[in-house]
């Protein structure tokens, strides 16, 4: 290989490493803020469940980026939320947590994480999201002040049918109840077994959440009427000696014998007791749960900060928000009359907030606009004349999981320094490549003509 090839070559690494090195961003600061909560009410149940959330925080922006926030949820002692009753695989939680911005942006950012259940019994414990995540457009340096505030968790049951049996540790049953866990395969009673009494008014019972129930017993003949309440309504009654309102003289186990399926979503007893003195079965109670859209309000959680929380600086250095491709900084002639002087500024009618789409513009005069991850970045159009509102409340994009990213910092000042030393060392290693070649021809002139 000549030595004039091994100079460019060595040219142009150093030449391409010098750009790897410029275009290569550094890691912005972040801070990791703990809080520890309190959490009451709705499936918290009778005693606080505590949380620590875990909110990474990056500290140093540029104007263009997005400020990422990431929440790690644990629990911390031994409580845990629970399950409000018995239900499919599918059942969602949902925490929603918030912040509190000060400074160059005033209003709240609000994180959302959900998890989905497996089958669930009642007062099984629930899993909570691992993860809350949210990313805010920056459009304006300044600092802006965060502080953590409430959290706040859901269940939001699925559209469920489920059949609790007879030996379920959610069914009740009063002293005179015998198990009978083997019974004959051609009755065909639910799991294989039932539970009887001989006693004129024995009861059995369970108390479940949902919107609708069936009692499954046995049809057969010289049983007891059964009486079968719900909640204060006494006034169900069944005969299971009967079908189609004659008498039967075969024996049939797992036999819906009484349901009712117009309850409002809640929390309901269901009793049966025996009206004479024959036998009364108990196989099994089906429950069965409506599709809601909404979480419903009677297991909404509530969690506080345990002590008052610290407060995170942000600060968002200028820079240029979407260079030029081109390099071309013309600004375009614009399309419409520039503003007139009149002293009022454009105004968002009073009482009003605008609410932005995905992909929505914001005013840039101070403000932070939002943008769900994966949609489009919003084109920011400034203004001669600013707006007469000053802070929007931030509009955040659900994301159930996800990493934190800390954006990225300002570029390094020295990067021009470093370009500069590269360059100079670039351009010295051509010149020794080119002298070296020159001295090289000269000799073979000597020695009898040059060489090609």
């Amino acid at each position: 290989m000549s030595r004039l090839r091994k100079a460019l070559i060595a040219v142009s690494v150093g030449m391409a490493a010098s750009a790897a090195f410029i275009m290569t961003p550094a890691d912005a600061d972040s801070f990791n803020l703990v809080v520890n909560y309190s959490c009451t009410g709705g499936i918290a149940g009778t005693q606080p469940v505590t949380l620590q959330a875990r909110v990474n925080v990056p500290t140093v922006l540029q104007v263009g980026s997005s400020l990422n926030l990431g929440w790690k949820l644990d629990y911390t002692g031994t409580r845990r939320f629970i399950s409000p009753g018995y239900f499919e695989a599918g059942a969602l939680t949902s925490m929603v947590g918030s912040i509190k911005l000060t400074g160059a942006w005033s209003g709240s950012l609000e994180a959302l994480g959900t998890k989905e259940q497996v089958g669930l019994a009642s007062t099984v414990p629930l899993e909570i999201p691992e993860a809350l995540s949210y990313s805010a457009h920056l459009t304006k340096a300044g600092v802006i002040k965060l502080r953590p505030q409430n959290l706040t968790m859901d269940f939001l049951p699925p559209k469920s049918e489920i059949t609790v049996n007879d030996d379920a540790a959610g069914v009740k049953y009063d002293d005179s109840w015998m198990h009978d866990p083997n019974t004959r395969d051609e009755y065909g009673d639910h799991g294989g077994d039932v539970h009887t009494s001989t006693t004129k008014g024995a009861k059995a019972g369970i108390t479940f959440t949902g919107t609708g129930f069936e009692y499954i017993g046995r049809r057969m003949p010289d049983v007891s009427r059964v009486r079968v309440t719900v909640d204060e309504d006494a006034s169900g009654e069944v005969d299971p000696k009967l079908k189609d309102g004659k008498p039967t003289n075969a024996t049939e186990g797992n036999i819906s014998l009484w349901k009712r399926m117009d309850l409002p979503y809640g929390e309901h007893t269901v009793t049966i007791e025996s009206l004479d003195a024959a036998p009364i079965h108990l196989d099994a109670f089906k429950l069965h749960t409506k599709a809601m859209v909404e979480a419903p309000t009677l297991h909404t959680s509530t969690c506080v900060p345990s002590s008052d929380t610290d407060i995170v600086e942000i600060t968002v250095k200028d820079g240029s928000l979407s260079p030029s491709p081109t390099g071309d900084q013309t600004t375009p002639p614009p399309t419409t009359p520039p503003p007139t002087n009149s002293g009022s500024p454009t105004a968002i009618p009073t009482g009003t907030t605008p609410t932005p789409g995905p992909q929505s513009t914001w005013p840039t005069d101070g403000l932070v606009s939002v943008v769900p991850r994966g949609s489009s970045t919003p084109t920011t159009t400034r203004s001669a004349t600013p707006t007469a509102t000053k802070y929007v409340r931030a509009q955040v994009a659900k994301i159930p999981k996800g990493g934190v990213e800390t954006g990225e910092a300002p570029d390094d000042p020295s990067n021009a320094g470093a370009l500069g030393l590269i360059l100079s060392g670039s351009v010295m290693i051509a010149g020794s490549a080119t002298g070296g070649l020159l001295l090289w021809r000269r000799r073979a002139a000597h020695a009898g003509g040059d060489k090609r």
